[in-house]
C-alpha cells in the first residue's frame, strides 16, 4: 500500500517536472557501452525486416509536384541470415554427453523447450543482429529456456571468459504509456542477484519512473539472491565475426555489418530493374483530337478512333500541324540490370564469407548455390568458424542447465562430463563418402576404429568405446562370412 502511494506521488511529480525520469538505461548504472552499437542494431534489424526508412523511403519530383514511394528491395539481409543459420545448425545436429543419464535429462529439457527449432530461428536473428541470449530458469520443477534477441540485452560486465552480468529489456504498452521491464543479472561477491523492475513513461525516448512490479508481474520477486552458482544463468551467442565497430565491446556484429553499401547498391539496382518495366512500358502518342468521341449521324452511336481503356495510348497536342501517331516505346535494359545485380551479389558473397557465385539473380529471384560445397570453399570455412563458436555456447548452456537442475534438485549430474556437438556437414560430403574415407584411413593405418566411429556417428570417446565393445562381442559369435564383413581385430 505504501509503495503504491509512493509510486503515484513519483508519477505526479514526474508530470509536474519536479522529478525527472531516467532518460536512458546508462543513466541508471555505469554501463560502458557506446550508443553507436545499439543504433546499428536498429539499422540491421530494419534491414532484416525489409524496410529501412533512410534507404527505402524515396522522394522524387514530378510535374504534379513532390511525391514519395517505397523502394523495392531484394531482401538480402534476410536471405543471408537464413542461409547462414540453415548451413550451420539444423535438426540433424547431434549433441552427445559422456554420461548417459545426464544426456537423457538434457535431451528431455531440449525437447520440452523445442530447442532445435528455436535455436535455428534465433541463430538467424543472431546472424542478422549480431547476437542472441539463451537463459535458463526453473518453473514448477521444470527447466525452461528463454531466447532473447540482441536488441533486448545489454551487457554490464565481462572478461575474457565472456559476459558475467547483464540486463534483459522487455518493452510493452498499455494505452498511451510505455512500460519497460528490466531483469538485472548481477554478482555481489559470491551471490548471484536477479532484480526485476518496471518503469513507466509517456515518452518513448525515456525510461521513465519506477512503478510497482506486482501490478504487471505478480509472480515475480523484486529481488532473488542465489548462492553456490559458478557462472551466470545465461549464455550469449554471437557470430564468429570480429567486432570492428567497437573493439572493446563483448557484443557481436551482424554478418552483413560491413556490407551495408553493397546491400544498398543491390536494392537500388533491383528497384531500377523493377521500374524498368513500368517506366519502359509501351506508349503510343496520338493527337488529342483523335481520342474525342464521334457520333455516327446515321445510327446515333458514339465511336472513338482509339480504345480509351488501353493505357498504351497517350494524348498529346502536337504543334506546327504535325498530327502523326508516334510509337515511343523504349528498349528494356533487362540483361544490363541482371548483370549489375549479379556483380553486386558476388561482392556481397565475398564480404559475408560466402564463395563467389553463392547467390545469383536470374531475373525472377535470387537463387543460392550452397547445396554442394567443397571442404576447401570459403563458404565451408565460414560455416566451420561459426560452428566453433556455437559449439562452445551449447556446451556453456548445458552447464547452465545442470546448475539450475542441481539448485532446484530437478535431476543430478556428475562433477565432470564431456559434451560433443556434431554438426551436419552433409553440405560438403555425404555420409557414404565420409564412411569410405574413414575405412581407407583405417586400412592404411592412419586412424583407429574408435576415432572413425567418433567421426562417423558423432560420439564421445566413452560412447565409441561402448560401441566397439558391442562390435567385438558380436564378432566372437560371428560366422566366417560375418567375420569377413567386420574385418580383422583392431
Amino acid at each position: 500500500m505504501f509503495k503504491n502511494l509512493i509510486a503515484k506521488l513519483r508519477q505526479v511529480m514526474y508530470k509536474m517536472k519536479l522529478l525527472k525520469g531516467i532518460k536512458k538505461l546508462s543513466d541508471y548504472k555505469d554501463i560502458q557501452l557506446s550508443d553507436e552499437q545499439y543504433q546499428l542494431i536498429d539499422v540491421w534489424k530494419s534491414l532484416y525486416k525489409g524496410f529501412y526508412e533512410k534507404w527505402h523511403k524515396l522522394s522524387y519530383r514530378t510535374i504534379a509536384g513532390e511525391k514519395t514511394r517505397q523502394m523495392a528491395t531484394l531482401g538480402m539481409p534476410k536471405v543471408i541470415s537464413q542461409e547462414m543459420a540453415t548451413l550451420v545448425f539444423n535438426e540433424k545436429c547431434e549433441i552427445s554427453i559422456s554420461d548417459k543419464m545426464l544426456g537423457e535429462d538434457i535431451e528431455s529439457v531440449f525437447k520440452a523447450n523445442s530447442f532445435y527449432k528455436n535455436v535455428q530461428d534465433y541463430l538467424e536473428y543472431s546472424f542478422a543482429l549480431g547476437g542472441m541470449v539463451v537463459k535458463a530458469f526453473a518453473e514448477v520443477k521444470k527447466i525452461k529456456l528463454s531466447y532473447v534477441t540482441a536488441d533486448c540485452f545489454i551487457p554490464i560486465s565481462w572478461d575474457n571468459k565472456g559476459i558475467s552480468e547483464g540486463v534483459f529489456i522487455n518493452e510493452f504498452r498499455k494505452g498511451d504509456k510505455k512500460y519497460t521491464h528490466l531483469e538485472w543479472h548481477l554478482w555481489e561477491g559470491s551471490k548471484y542477484i536477479i532484480k526485476n523492475e518496471v518503469y513507466e513513461s509517456t515518452n518513448s525516448e525515456e525510461l521513465g519512473v519506477k512503478v510497482p512490479l506486482k501490478n504487471f508481474f505478480p509472480n515475480l520477486e523484486e529481488e532473488v539472491q542465489i548462492d553456490g552458482l559458478e557462472r551466470p544463468l545465461f549464455v550469449y551467442f554471437k557470430p564468429n565475426t570480429a567486432n570492428n565497430i567497437d573493439t572493446s565491446s563483448p557484443l557481436g556484429i551482424s554478418v552483413f555489418a560491413n556490407a551495408l553499401d553493397t546491400i544498398k547498391s543491390l536494392d537500388i539496382a533491383f528497384d531500377s530493374f523493377q521500374r524498368e518495366f513500368k517506366l519502359g512500358r509501351k506508349r503510343i502518342l496520338v493527337p488529342s483530337f483523335a481520342i474525342k468521341s464521334v457520333i455516327d449521324p446515321e445510327t446515333g452511336k458514339t465511336h472513338r478512333y482509339f480504345d480509351d481503356t488501353d493505357e498504351a495510348y497517350e494524348a498529346f497536342n502536337f504543334e506546327d500541324g504535325v498530327n502523326d501517331i508516334k510509337d515511343i516505346s523504349v528498349e528494356l535494359r533487362v540483361e544490363e540490370h541482371i548483370a549489375a545485380i549479379n556483380a553486386f551479389l558476388n561482392i556481397l558473397a565475398m564480404q559475408i564469407g560466402f564463395s563467389a557465385g553463392s547467390f545469383t539473380f536470374d531475373g525472377q529471384g535470387v537463387k543460392t548455390a550452397t547445396e554442394v560445397v567443397s571442404e576447401n570453399s570459403k563458404t565451408f570455412r565460414t560455416k566451420q568458424g561459426h560452428e566453433t563458436v556455437i559449439e562452445a555456447g551449447i556446451q556453456e548452456l548445458i552447464e547452465v542447465i545442470v546448475q539450475v537442475a542441481k539448485l532446484y534438485k530437478i535431476f543430478s549430474a556428475p562433477d565432470e562430463f564431456e559434451v560433443t556437438v556434431t554438426f551436419d556437414d552433409s553440405i560438403a560430403e555425404d555420409k557414404a563418402a565420409e564412411i569410405n574415407k574413414q575405412i581407407q584411413l583405417i586400412t592404411n593405418g592412419l586412424n583407429s576404429k574408435k576415432r572413425a566411429i567418433m567421426k562417423i556417428h558423432g560420439m564421445t570417446e566413452e560412447e565409441a568405446d561402448r560401441l566397439l565393445e558391442e562390435i567385438n562381442e558380436e564378432r566372437k559369435t560371428a560366422t566366417p562370412e560375418m567375420g569377413d564383413l567386420f574385418g580383422g581385430a583392431e
